[in-house]
């Protein structure tokens, strides 16, 4: 089944929006080298001191929609506005390029192909899933990637998905509808805080293997910011996320193994530190009773935080939420048959 008869069918209209910041070198390449099955490409301009709306205008490229902030407000932010655009020009599916010419066109198919075939909401890259494309990565990169990406398995709930800052994305209009945007981070935890958002409405999200295209080019995130703001926005998102899917929009055995596990261990935590202090004030050693009212709760209540966080590896969504699921998936199994 060729990809772009599936498009044809599906009657997709398939939208990329780039975010684009200080990248005047590199915009007109990469506009030129998206490929003619994109129904429309979104240029970004966040308040760029260089000539790159002057570089984008001249391109005369009618699929080419100008978009120009009057302050800068980060890739998140420029990211919002050229989807909040695509979706009032009637796109169904939004596509997330980079304009500095890392992300390679040639594989929008398969970061597409789970959509239009009606088995995802959302499907990114992931820079991981190739050995060869991994020894090519600089290194403070792949450290950064791999620690960062556990922690994000943890706050996001999407377990199966890794690499979170890969800004190559792909996402279901009707799935970034039902989006609470005022969550999504104007700047660099965008990627982050959308995984986020999108395991809230559980929304499928997939990846694929991609390599990323490296130039020399110098990364303007700072890893001193990362460290410093990126854990305390990850867990302000982690607990939202606790919040609502185990005790607003559902009450599951997840919910008591989570409560029950919390009071339980704090109650040890607390009471062995009250008890441990006393023994070195006093000089007198705590009872075996007392020790075991520390222990036991603290030991049950650790087992109990660890099957809540299995189940939640476990709740991983598996049902796609776009209005457009049963159609896509109808026209691909009609394509496959004949």
């Amino acid at each position: 089944m060729n990809f772009e008869e599936l498009l044809k069918a599906q009657e997709e209209k398939l939208c990329v929006v780039i975010p684009a910041y200080r990248v005047a070198g590199h915009i007109e390449s990469v506009v030129n080298g998206i490929p003619e099955y994109i129904w429309k490409i979104i240029v970004v301009d966040d308040k760029s001191p260089d000539d790159l709306a002057a570089r984008v205008e001249s391109l005369a490229n009618p699929r080419v929609v100008l978009v120009r902030h009057d302050q800068n407000k980060g890739v998140g932010g420029a990211t919002v506005t050229g989807f909040n655009r695509a979706l009032e020009l009637g796109a169904t599916v939004l596509i997330k390029m980079d304009g500095d010419g890392q992300m390679d066109p040639s594989f929008l198919p398969e970061l597409l192909e789970p959509i239009v075939n009606g088995k995802a909401d959302f499907v990114k890259g992931n820079r991981f899933g190739r050995l060869e494309a991994i020894s090519r990565m600089p290194f403070h990169r792949r450290m950064g990637n791999l620690f960062w990406s556990f922690l994000t398995k943890v706050g996001s709930g999407y377990w199966n998905v890794f690499d979170p800052n890969n800004g190559y994305l792909a996402l279901d209009a009707d799935a970034y509808k039902r989006l609470d945007k005022k969550f999504l981070h104007p700047r660099y935890f965008f990627e982050t805080s959308l995984l986020v958002e999108l395991n809230i409405v559980r929304a499928v999200a997939e990846e694929v293997a991609m390599p990323a295209i490296y130039a020399g080019e110098p990364s303007s995130l700072s890893v001193y910011k990362v460290i410093t703001t990126f854990p305390g926005l990850l867990l302000s998102r982690y607990l939202r996320r606790l919040w609502l899917q185990y005790f607003v929009l559902n009450f599951s055995v997840g919910t008591i193994f989570m409560t029950l596990g919390s009071i339980m261990s704090l109650f040890g935590i607390i009471w062995g530190a009250v008890w441990w202090r006393q023994s070195i004030i006093t000089g007198i050693p705590a009872t075996a009773g007392t020790v075991m009212v520390a222990s036991l709760p603290l030991i049950l209540g650790f087992q109990m935080l660890i099957q809540a966080l299995t189940l939640d590896v476990q709740s991983v969504p598996t049902s796609p939420v776009s209005d457009r699921t049963g159609r896509r998936q109808n026209i691909a199994r009609n394509l496959q048959v004949k």
